[in-house]
């Protein structure tokens, strides 16, 4: 009786040493820097509300990332990227942007896959203009290395904007809405002459009283308000944000 007894105690720890399985052990996560770039400042526009924005901090073989907001969580916002990171996740390469929200309120790291380029944006329309700096001015021509005025706000419009505006400076004042000197915003159009009904020369609108246009010595920043020039309104085709 007592050898039976051991012999069922025996199978009966067997059994629970058969069904027993050892706690999973997790591997830990970690972030390893791998490399870091500065880019030209570009707007960018969030793809969705849920898209996280992420702190990092740390040395780069052992960066710390830590969730600190959405990107919904501030509306809808330009979000301007100037660096782009790649970390490796145990093992796995991830992409991110270094961002700042446009009142420079608010910065942050975020997945380039969360953001895409956005179209409205002055900082693009900018750097498109100022990309033909010192190209000359040929009356009649639309670029994209000559340009008379008209043929100029064109072309960046289109470029930058994605915007095909009129082609005489004329049209183009009377295409869009109209906005009073002290409302005019960067991306503005300001057009010039002897009166509305007699535009001969239109400019992009870069804040501070100045401009950036195609002129007789060529694409140049200049200011709005001179001798030589006689300013006779505004007008907005497109609503840039920052």
């Amino acid at each position: 009786m007592k050898q039976r007894l051991i012999a069922l105690m025996i199978a009966t720890f067997g059994l629970v040493i058969g069904f027993w399985q050892a706690p999973t052990a997790y591997a830990k996560t970690t972030h390893q820097v791998i490399s870091t770039t500065k880019v030209s400042k570009t707007g960018y526009m969030k793809k969705s509300n849920k898209a996280a924005i992420y702190k990092m901090s740390g040395a780069a073989n052992n960066t710390k990332i830590k969730k600190i907001g959405t990107l919904g969580t501030y509306g809808n916002p330009t979000w301007f990227v100037t660096k782009k990171r790649q970390v490796s996740t145990n093992g796995k390469i991830k992409k991110y942007y270094y961002v700042t929200k446009s009142d420079k309120r608010v910065k942050g790291w975020v997945k380039t896959s969360s953001v895409k380029k956005s179209k409205k944006s002055f900082t693009n329309l900018y750097k498109v203009a100022k990309s033909k700096l010192g190209h000359r001015y040929v009356y009649g021509a639309v670029g994209p290395t000559n340009f008379d005025c008209s043929g100029y706000t064109k072309y960046v419009f289109n470029k930058a904007a994605k915007k095909s505006l009129p082609r005489v400076a004329q049209s183009q004042y009377g295409a869009y809405k109209k906005v009073s000197s002290r409302s005019a915003k960067k991306g503005d159009l300001v057009f010039f002459g002897s009166s509305t009904g007699n535009i001969t020369h239109v400019g992009i609108y870069i804040g501070g009283g100045k401009m950036i246009d195609a002129q007789n010595s060529g694409v140049k920043n200049e200011r709005v308000y001179v001798p030589w020039w006689h300013a006779v309104g505004y007008s907005r085709p497109v609503n840039f944000k920052a």
